[in-house]
């Protein structure tokens, strides 16, 4: 220990990624066209910036046109390279054409979103040796980078950059809703300034017809700025060009919130953002504390309780973030058990609670008061089996109500407007299948749907299209999965802004839990303990929240951080969360 000396402030979390960086080999001297070939698929996989090794590797006029950054194609194993073997007298004994192959996993494209894909990938890459320097180089290649999962999940990180559901405000505060849209950039190749341009460029084409971003049009880091990084004080200033010099402070401070928002997500120790006009004027600036206030995005929610139905059909409740078993029913007519009941969704706000009825034929909505009336059924379905009839309903943080009536003879998703009024039916024009299970995501801009066809169950996402004054109504479009390795999917729920758990089959293996992203990619790290029997599942945005399912075997248990499944009540059944 040392007995002498000042004290100094020492960062208990390092603000920057302290990984080592690795860099190819640029071509040797005389390497055959096969070294060639191997050298530059290793150069795809480097951290380096620009792909300036990568060139090297190319003839001028190729490394001039060739775009590395307008997609990556993910392999299951790194592409095999082969000669592709002409026939005679067409290839000049001074050129020579490879094949890359190998089966697809998925594509990013331009605008880093990431989507599953299948089938066989296939290439080829032509060389030439230089008449001047004896070199081979490659002088034709396609577009973009190409390489193994492993290679892709060591060079690329996911985050969520963050706009504002269009023409969405959740219904007690009137706040805009944050909605994450998840992009994939280059881990440790400035990932910072990497976002903070995919930010400023928009959101993703599958999201952007429902969504709305602060940032006016054309807005992007002011010339010449390489690198942004937050000083000594986790705080980043962002120098913008002349597209935000005439906006006002509200604006501004929805601008800081999209930042601060998305940035956190990938520095949690980023404190505040500061955003730059040209001439270094300051427009704003926006500390966490307020960045919550100026909008409201469900990971930053913390549920008061955990809800669930005990052995005598009630609704009753236990402190989310507590340990205890003790669960009580709630106020009101469903906690008297003026009706059994069979599932539940309790608003965001914890002020209304939509319940199932026993035998899933009808849809009731209640207040949490100790004098509320339960009214008569707002939705009822014909199914001749309560598995042909309502799901359990889902609730976005606008106030909305959504459930789906399971009968085969006229399947149906509707939506109720602040959990009132008459069911509006929702189209799903793309729909290939029934939809046998329902969550809309927080910011009601999205819905997840377990849809079955021919006997097995896919988990899917669609975008949320509101009535927009066209008279059609609300629609869900372009359904994508969100786990293409799943079927006969049990059990789902959201469980962060753009992740959800699940328990499904794997293809030709075993009954499992795990995590999916909304837009199909792996996420890594360990999945929930294993549990038998799962017959539902409850998570929270919060992530800190622990995992609650329903198990046949066991009741109501609960997951708490780095600790075992514990029982809450051997007797329960549907647990949620608000939502």
């Amino acid at each position: 220990m040392p007995d002498r000396g000042d004290l100094r402030d020492v960062e208990s979390t390092p603000r920057q990624d302290t990984g080592v960086r690795v860099f190819a080999m640029p071509p040797a001297e005389d390497a055959e066209p096969s070294e060639i070939m191997q050298g530059f698929l290793e150069a795809l996989t480097s951290d380096d910036p620009e792909y300036d090794t990568a060139r090297k590797y190319l003839t001028a006029d190729a490394a001039r046109t060739w775009r590395p950054e307008r997609s990556a194609t993910v392999l299951a194993n790194g592409p095999s390279v082969v000669p592709d073997h002409q026939p005679a007298g067409q290839e000049a004994a001074d050129t020579l054409t490879y094949v890359l192959a190998g089966t697809r996993v998925a594509t990013v494209d331009a605008q880093q979103a990431y989507a599953p894909a299948d089938g066989s990938y296939r290439n080829r890459v032509h060389l030439a040796k230089d008449a001047k320097s004896g070199q081979w180089r490659i002088d034709a290649l396609p577009q973009g980078v190409v390489m193994g999962k492993s290679d892709f999940q060591r060079n690329y990180t996911s985050v969520g950059k963050y706009y504002f559901a269009s023409g969405t405000t959740v219904r007690t505060t009137g706040q805009p809703v944050a909605v994450a849209d998840p992009v994939f950039v280059r881990s440790k190749v400035d990932p910072m300034t990497q976002v903070v341009r995919s930010l400023l460029a928009g959101p993703t084409s599958w999201l952007e017809p429902v969504v709305r971003s602060s940032f006016p049009t054309g807005t992007a880091l002011r010339k010449g700025v390489s690198e942004l990084a937050p000083d000594d004080q986790n705080r980043l200033t962002v120098p913008l060009n002349a597209k935000v010099s005439r906006i006002g402070p509200a604006r501004c401070t929805e601008m800081a919130t999209q930042l601060l928002f998305t940035l956190r997500n990938l520095t949690p120790t980023l404190e505040s953002v500061e955003l730059q006009a040209p001439g270094g004027h300051r427009l704003c600036d926006l500390r966490e504390e307020a960045a919550e206030s100026a909008a409201w995005h469900a990971s930053a929610q913390h549920p008061e309780n955990l809800y669930f139905l005990d052995g005598k059909h009630r609704l009753v409740r236990l402190p989310a973030a507590g340990t205890g078993t003790g669960a009580v029913p709630v106020p009101g007519p469903l906690g008297r058990g003026e009706r059994s009941l069979r599932s539940v969704a309790v608003s965001r706000d914890e002020r209304t609670v939509a319940g199932i009825g026993a035998d899933a034929t009808n849809l009731y909505v209640s207040s949490l008061e100790p004098d509320g009336r339960l009214e008569d059924p707002v939705l009822s379905s014909q199914g001749v089996t309560p598995d042909d009839r309502l799901t359990t309903p889902s609730w976005d943080a606008g106030g909305d109500l959504w459930v789906a009536d399971r009968d085969p003879r006229d399947p149906r998703l509707y939506v109720l407007e602040r959990g009132a009024g008459k069911p509006v039916r929702v189209t799903v024009p793309e729909l290939p299948g029934h939809i046998r299970d329902v969550r809309v995501a927080a910011d009601g801009a999205r819905i997840a749907l377990v849809v079955e066809k021919d006997g097995k169950q896919s988990l899917l996402i669609g975008r949320v299209a509101r009535d927009q004054g066209s008279g059609d109504g609300p629609a869900v479009v372009e359904l994508r999965s969100a786990a293409p390795d799943l079927e006969q999917i049990t059990a789902m729920s959201w469980a962060g802004d753009s992740r959800l758990v699940a328990v499904g089959l794997e293809q030709g293996g075993v009954h499992q839990m795990r995590y999916v992203q909304v837009d199909g990619s792996a996420l890594h790290g360990p999945a929930p303990a294993a549990l038998s029997g799962v017959l539902s599942i409850a998570a929270s945005e919060d992530e800190r929240a622990p995992l609650v399912a329903y198990s046949e075997d066991d009741g109501v248990v609960r997951l708490p951080s780095g600790a075992q499944w514990q029982k809450v009540d051997k007797d329960g059944t549907a647990p949620v969360y608000p939502g």
